[in-house]
């Protein structure tokens, strides 16, 4: 499965030649999800993530392009080996690009940098800038063609990160004509690929397996058109995809043998970011069987590696898989902790669903909540999903609503919801303060006020005991007997006879 290096012959090519031919070449590996090919084709120019690609003696539409190329490959190469800023450095050059367009008037390729720029706000899940980036950009591409069709397959994984699976299904069923133009191999995959997962996702919001059935034909479609590109790495993707699929079908064998086939390819190429995916769906399908204990210890390899990546709305699917292996084996309040970690890392990257889904799980997998921790995670779910398009969302979220029902409190301003939600960084001596204030109070409780009786509980003398209280804790001073003003004792003259 070893691919060729690329090559270029340079000989009768002017320097601005053989730097466009490069990029073309470049962006073509990329397609391949070859990341090695693309460095050595692109080695006079520019030596990799986080370095800047030497564009002297170029003219300025080249340079433009070589900015673009390396931009485009610093952002996948950086979410491959989870190299950390890259997505902030392909923004650098991507906007260098930009700025040379834009002042030319080239608006077709400065709508396409754009496009990429959204993309890379998509890999570190910052879902909205994404999805707004990108809505400008297609006001600004031609109505057909391959970039086109890429900008729209982008909008699509925003759309799909949101849970707005339905809009996603709207986008590639309407610009059906767009995709069906195009003839580039890579593209017409992702096209197959994308309405496989869309059909997957409604039939398990719509609970109708045979929209599974139309998810297997188009992911069989997708592997067709991969298998004709050699394009080993994406289509090691669509078998990931495929085996959730067959995990819903209950058809556990064929879903463990997809797996199998695509972590081996995912693991050869050394993607990391595709290998935690595929561990993920894997914690799923364990889940499915029965196999908790593996589903944890493979979901925790997950989020280590998807952590690392920086990708937090695929950290927070991974957590929510191991919490609920977590709970399923007793460990509730382990679960809890991790439940925490996935909603925070959903509410940083704006994925306000995927938080939603977290505390939703919370709900129906740890049984030994607090009352205000649980009214905080209806009313927080509650809200976070509020757009959610998935029927299967909404009856879950009924059937929490009669869990809550048994523990009715008063309602939680939105503010003391999240707070108890979202842990906080932790500030030791307010810890302590508030660990001594209730060890006080219940001291002073025991022993009915007198701060005598309570400063031998707490190891204290009475003057430091009562100095405590009305400096550190003044609101304990009505837990306290009143304090009692000691008359001073006359003193008396001494007499002597004379």
């Amino acid at each position: 499965m070893k691919l060729a290096s690329p090559r270029l012959d340079a000989t009768h090519l002017s320097r601005d030649e053989e730097a466009l031919s490069r990029c073309e070449i470049a962006l073509e590996q990329r397609d391949n999800e070859t990341p090695q090919g693309a460095l050595e084709i692109m080695r006079p120019l520019w030596r990799g993530v986080g370095t800047q690609p030497d564009t002297k003696g170029l003219q300025p539409e080249t340079s433009a392009y070589v900015f673009f190329c390396t931009g485009v490959l610093t952002g996948w190469i950086g979410a491959r080996h989870q190299i950390k800023d890259a997505q902030e450095s392909a923004r650098d050059l991507l906007t260098e690009s930009i700025t040379y367009y834009e002042s030319n008037n080239c608006k077709r390729e400065a709508a396409e940098a754009q496009s990429e720029i959204a993309y890379c706000y998509w890999r570190e899940g910052r879902v909205n800038e994404a999805r707004i980036m990108l809505l400008e950009a297609l006001e600004r591409l031609p109505p057909t063609g391959l970039k086109r069709a890429r900008a729209l397959l982008k909008l699509v994984d925003v759309e799909h990160s949101a849970a707005r699976h339905y809009d996603a299904l709207k986008l590639l069923t309407e610009n059906r004509p767009v995709f069906a133009s195009v003839r580039y191999l890579p593209v017409k995959a992702s096209y197959h690929n994308e309405l496989a997962i869309t059909w997957g996702t409604i039939g398990t919001a719509e609970n109708q397996p045979d929209y599974f059935q139309r998810a297997l034909a188009e992911y069989k479609a997708a592997e067709h058109q991969l298998k004709l590109a050699k394009n080993y790495v994406y289509c090691a993707s669509v078998k990931n995809n495929e085996a959730r699929v067959l995990t819903k079908l209950r058809r556990f064998k064929e879903s463990h043998k997809h797996l199998d086939q695509a972590r081996t390819i995912t693991v050869r190429f050394k993607d990391r970011t595709r290998t935690a995916q595929i561990d993920s769906s894997r914690a799923e399908l364990l889940i499915s069987e029965g196999r908790f204990k593996d589903a944890e210890t493979v979901a925790r390899r997950a989020a280590t590696q998807l952590e690392k990546a920086g990708h937090k709305c695929w950290l927070a699917d991974a957590l929510i898989l191991q919490a609920i292996a977590q709970a399923r084996l007793g460990k509730e309040a382990r679960a809890q902790v991790t439940l925490q970690r996935a909603m925070e890392a959903a509410h940083e990257a704006d994925a306000l669903n995927r938080a939603g889904l977290a505390a939703l799980t919370l709900i129906e997998e740890v049984d030994r909540l607090s009352p205000d921790t649980l009214q905080a995670a209806y009313q927080q779910a509650r809200e976070w999903l509020a757009n959610t398009q998935s029927l299967d969302v909404l009856l879950r979220l009924n059937a929490a609503a009669g869990k809550l029902a048994a523990s009715v409190r008063r309602e939680l301003s939105r503010d003391e919801a999240v707070d108890i939600l979202l842990a906080k960084p932790l500030d030791i001596e307010r810890k302590l303060l508030e660990y001594e204030h209730d060890l006080i109070k219940q001291a002073l409780m025991q022993s009915d006020g007198k701060v005598s009786h309570a400063a031998k509980l707490v190891g204290k003398t009475y003057q430091g005991l009562t100095h405590m209280i009305a400096h550190k804790h003044p609101d304990l001073l009505k837990y306290r007997t009143p304090v009692r003003r000691r008359r001073p004792r006359k003193q008396g003259r001494s007499q002597s006879s004379i």
